[in-house]
């Protein structure tokens, strides 16, 4: 009987104390290597084309100078956490993006090479940002301290964010779920119908979520050139 509502979120398969949960993340390494031996259907067409976009949106993002491979490094980063995202949504399935663990190891390395790479080529560029065009000078100590802040705060609002959506809608479900077994045969119609309704919310999340990942952590990068 599950004590803690965020019980659900829990990594429960453990063999020799190893959580065998988080090998969910990496089913889609075992499924996609077997569409390179197929002929290219709708879907695959599909996922071409929204990855076509995603590198032209990304490119103009980045800026003109920037290389094509530059992209690459944000379009697997929104295709790791969208498949996260929707696998998380089938029944019995580990949400490894509902846990700071995931979130926390994709945008702390992120932010930190692109801080280390900003400060030690573009020491003046950097500095420059700390104080915003236009600032009183009695205010430039202040504006450095908030920029510093909000500067550093950067991987955990990502890491946060994506965690906090993730976790939401699962617990709404959740709730709505237990509520089943006590109610009657109509108000369990409704309740399927609100859960399907928030089943395809749920579905939009992940890939709003994953958009807003891959398109924050390329402005950051940007603001290092």
């Amino acid at each position: 009987m599950m004590t803690n509502l965020f019980s659900v979120f829990d990594p429960s398969t453990t063999i020799l104390n190893f959580s065998f949960n988080w090998l969910s993340t990496f089913i889609g390494l075992v499924i996609i290597p077997y569409l390179f031996w197929f002929s290219p259907s709708r879907y695959n067409i599909l996922w071409n084309n929204v990855l076509l976009i995603l590198n032209k949106e990304f490119k103009t993002l980045l800026g003109l100078n920037n290389k094509k491979e530059t992209t690459l490094l944000f379009i697997s980063i929104f295709s790791i956490i969208l498949f996260n995202n929707f696998i998380g949504l089938f029944p019995y399935i580990f949400t490894s993006t509902s846990h700071l663990t995931l979130t926390l190891y994709l945008a702390l390395p992120l932010w930190l090479s692109f801080m280390i790479f900003g400060w030690i080529n573009n020491t003046q560029h950097m500095f420059s940002h700390l104080v915003p065009q236009g600032t009183p000078p009695i205010l430039m100590p202040f504006m450095v301290c908030i920029e510093t802040i909000s500067n550093m705060i950067r991987p955990g609002t990502l890491a946060i964010r994506l965690t906090a959506n993730m976790i939401a809608g699962h617990l709404l479900l959740t709730l709505m779920g237990n509520t089943g077994p006590s109610l009657s045969s109509f108000m369990i119609i409704i309740l399927l119908l609100g859960q399907i309704m928030l089943m395809i919310l749920e579905c939009a999340v992940a890939i709003i979520q994953s958009y807003v990942f891959a398109v924050l952590s390329t402005l950051y990068s940007s603001e290092v050139n």
